[in-house]
């Protein structure tokens, strides 16, 4: 079977519309978290394929991706404890349920 960068191309495509999608429709911080991921490893995705494919030098692609990496992780662990210190305020994890954010 051969693979070619089309293929990589409509994956990554799939997993941006999906987080996207998902980021509209989730109604949860976590949901809202996971969706943010899913768009992330889209971008990594295509960094990795054009990497395979169209790079001269490659290691370019490689260092994107793990940059894209560590802004995930970097981003999950603030989004994280910013999502658990707003359950201990307001005792819900649902965007409308938090309005008072004043002070």
């Amino acid at each position: 079977m051969y693979v070619n960068l089309n293929t990589y191309l409509v994956l990554a495509l799939f997993l941006l519309m999906t987080g996207i999608y998902g980021m509209i429709r989730h109604k949860t911080f976590v949901g809202m978290l996971i969706s943010t991921e899913l768009v992330l490893n889209g971008a990594g995705l295509n960094f990795m394929a054009f990497n395979k494919f169209l790079a001269p030098d490659p290691a370019v692609g490689q260092i994107f991706t793990l940059f894209i990496m560590g802004i995930a992780a970097a981003e999950a662990a603030i989004a994280i404890s910013f999502i658990l210190a707003v359950y201990r305020k307001f005792t819900t994890g649902d965007p409308q349920g938090v309005v008072d954010l004043k002070g």
